[in-house]
């Protein structure tokens, strides 16, 4: 099987984002499938291709995954009308893709939604399958978080939802509120499996927190991690309302690291400055490898989102399962999924949206009881395992684009299980 794969922010293991793509095109080589994925400039992730960035298109062979990347360059710091051009560019040219190369089966992930259009092209001018894989659901998301408000957008938007699911072949949710929307909006009978993001277990590993190197950050601190966007669905002026009520307390041993980009960084760390919050620690993208090394040795990672009701059925945040992986007890602040997961397979603490103290009540707690941490990590590394192991996940993944393609899919919602 030839699976022409749009993903508009690929990623690999020498950049600083989430790899599924990656992992997944991986699976597919492995299992004796040919992958050829699509994807534009951006800043996570610079890829080594030939020829000069320059070129409106650069094609290479990366790790057996044959790329082709167009010279559109996406930065999450970019305007919104600025990112909304390249969402429609990058879907423009893809659509000249679909309807000329030789392939057997086309997979579109999104975000944003615009990735889908080359597939509904595909479906209705050249009949292939069309798989299409839902990471948030648009427009509720956006719409839920007042990002977009016009209401002929939403609408422009709710149309091509509507009409991305109806000319996939299948979909795939990532999470169990995804999938219920998709239904809701798709066709009934269409084929919709839920295969969540997974857990790295040979990147991701626990390690000692003597091994923790981090400039400003003592040896004797507790170290509570959080990695990822910096941006408005992240809610975390949360964390810095959490630093504030901490050092309050007096609380200075509990250190909040911040590790990654995003448009509302400079305001969190001038915020920071502003209120003398030293018990915050920024530091900038890290490769997977190297980010391991941070959070297989910290104490906690932290699970924050913005309180969007739409976020808690409606997420597979790539960072919860790497701290599953590394076996870090997770402190979470929103209800939803994985708040129950974590309190289920007691892996961690989930607290209520919007509230520092009860946030900080449960830093202290972890920091201050180390046998609870250490059952909290041991537990999070067996939910990893025995759930979400990327492997497992992978094959989950070929075998449902083979069922696809093979007309063998079973029509419905898949949950996962």
């Amino acid at each position: 099987m030839r699976v022409l794969y749009f993903h508009q922010y690929f990623n690999t293991p020498r950049g600083a984002g989430g790899i599924r793509s990656y992992e997944f095109a991986r699976r597919l080589i492995a299992r004796g499938h040919q992958v050829t994925v699509v994807c534009v400039v951006h800043d996570t992730d610079p890829l080594d291709l030939p020829g000069s960035r320059d070129q409106p298109v650069r094609r290479g062979v990366i790790d057996g995954i044959e790329v082709i990347q167009f010279n559109l360059p996406y930065s999450n710091h970019q305007s919104l009308p600025q990112r909304a051009g390249v969402f429609f560019r990058y879907a423009a040219r893809g659509i000249g893709l679909a309807l000329k190369l030789d392939y057997d089966l086309l997979f579109a992930t999104s975000t944003p939604l615009t990735a889908g259009i080359p597939g509904i092209f595909a479906r209705c001018l050249r009949g292939k399958p069309f798989v299409f894989e839902v990471r948030d659901l648009w427009p509720e998301l956006p719409k839920a978080m007042g990002v977009v408000k016009n209401p002929f957008v939403l609408a422009g938007m709710s149309v091509l939802e509507w009409l991305s699911y109806r000319a996939a072949s299948a979909c795939i949710g990532l999470s169990p509120g995804i999938g219920e929307g998709i239904a809701r909006r798709s066709r009934r009978g269409l084929p919709i499996a839920v295969i969540p993001n997974a857990a790295d277990l040979e990147l991701f590993t626990p390690g000692v927190r003597e091994n923790l190197r981090l400039d400003g950050v003592k040896p004797a601190d507790f170290v509570a991690v959080f990695t990822g966007a910096h941006g408005m669905a992240n809610g975390l002026d949360a964390l810095l309302d959490t630093a504030a009520e901490l050092k309050k307390r007096g609380r200075r041993d509990i250190v909040l690291v911040f590790i990654g980009e995003g448009k509302l960084r400079p305001a969190l760390q001038e915020r920071a400055r502003r209120e003398s919050l030293d018990n915050c620690r920024f530091y900038g993208l890290m490769p997977k490898a190297q980010l391991n090394e941070i959070i297989g040795c910290a104490d906690a990672g932290l699970m924050i989102l913005a309180n969007v009701p739409a976020f808690y059925y409606g997420t597979s945040p790539n960072k919860f399962f790497d701290y599953l992986a590394a076996g870090l007890p997770v402190v979470n602040n929103y209800p939803g999924w994985l708040a129950e997961m974590i309190q289920s397979h007691r892996c961690g603490l989930a607290v209520p949206p919007d509230n520092p103290v009860a946030l900080a009540d449960a830093l202290a707690q972890l920091a201050d009881n180390p046998g609870l941490r250490h059952e909290f990590s041991r537990n999070a590394r067996r939910l990893a395992e025995t759930k979400f192991d990327r492997a497992k996940m992978a094959d989950r993944f070929v075998d449902w684009l083979e069922a696809v393609y093979q007309h063998r899919a079973a029509p419905g919602l898949q949950p996962f299980a």
